[in-house]
């Protein structure tokens, strides 16, 4: 089997996979809950549709037949990601997905084992953020020796002075982040994720001179554990999670158009703190988010496609290690 199935193809962001997949010679299988919407894409991009609700069990692991990855986009992934998930297990599916919900990120490691006895990979996060803070929090730990604690702060939007700050955020990914708030508070003590009152807002310098930042309840909590084994895990994000809102009276449009997405840079900071109390900190600078998350779910799905895998639960650091970010757009790593 070779055929890579896109579900939520017809969502903003799915359309952008769905379109550089293709660009990439592909040929994905485009899917979703709404046959019209389904049928329109595919004869626009020449290539198979399919249509199914994740709600019907039967029609799900039909809408899988014949498919060697599925790469799920449709958020809010609360709702989506089981369901998918367990389709893809039962049938021998690598499964990926672009959440950056914490909660489907323990779905999917939870799942470990299942995918090795199905000989498959499962990977959550294949986008912005967790490709470039997953591949730099490796990065900066194998400077360290016997690293303890890992911070990890995400600047969203990097822009230039006089630079007009462009939409950030798809309509869906607002939906999703209302899941955020069940996690709220949650870190990584001492191997294990708990929630905590006490939340910090410290200063970080991304590069640009310091700036507070708030605690985030991100799936790095998970693939930094898996990635680096480091037991005591934070992630802050710089200035909140900002949200467009309508004004006068107009509708949002779903997503940032083509000269949003090319406005500005988005960047991660890491610090590792070693036992001996050595410390190292780095930062990545990348294209912002939807721009790189189109180019690197694709490319993780392409690398599974030519037989470049890991069985079992993994991140994109223990997949493929640092070098997958370098190979996304003109990311680079920048040692502090």
């Amino acid at each position: 089997m070779s055929k890579f199935l896109i579900y939520g193809a017809t969502g903003y962001t799915g359309q952008l996979i769905s379109r550089e997949a293709v660009r990439r010679g592909l040929s994905p299988v485009v899917a979703g809950r709404s046959a019209a919407k389904v049928a329109h894409l595919a004869a626009e991009l020449g290539t198979e549709g399919r249509a199914f609700d994740l709600a019907d069990a039967e029609a799900t692991r039909a809408g899988l037949d014949g498919v060697s990855v599925v790469l799920n986009v449709a958020g809010p992934f609360a709702v989506t990601s089981a369901p998918l998930l367990d389709a893809a297990l039962a049938l021998g599916v690598h499964y990926l997905d672009t959440t950056a919900e914490l909660g489907s990120f323990l779905q999917s490691e939870a799942a470990d084992t299942a995918a090795k006895t199905a000989g498959t990979m499962v990977m959550s996060g294949t986008g912005w953020d967790v490709v470039p803070s997953d591949t730099l929090a490796a990065c900066t730990a194998a400077r360290v020796t016997d690293p303890v604690s890992l911070v990890l702060a995400l600047k969203i939007f990097v822009g230039t002075p006089g630079e007009r700050i462009p939409l950030l955020f798809s309509q869906g990914s607002l939906t999703s982040a209302a899941g955020f708030a069940e996690y709220a508070g949650s870190v990584r003590v001492d191997g294990v994720i708990t929630q905590r009152k006490d939340t910090p807002t410290p200063t970080i310098d991304f590069g640009f001179g310091p700036e507070e930042v708030s605690p985030a309840p991100m799936g790095d909590l998970v693939t930094g554990w898996k990635s680096t084994g480091i037991p005591n895990i934070e992630v802050f994000v710089a200035g909140g999670i900002p949200a467009p809102s309508a004004t006068d009276g107009k509708t949002l449009p779903a997503g940032p158009d083509e000269a949003d997405r090319g406005i500005g840079r988005a960047r991660v900071y890491a610090k590792v703190v070693g036992r001996d109390g050595s410390i190292a900190e780095g930062v990545v600078d990348t294209p912002t988010g939807y721009g790189f998350t189109q180019i690197a779910a694709v490319e993780i799905a392409a690398r599974i496609l030519a037989g470049d895998f890991a069985v079992g639960f993994q991140t994109p650091a223990s997949a493929y290690g640092p070098e997958l970010l370098t190979s996304i757009g003109d990311s680079a790593f920048i040692d502090l």
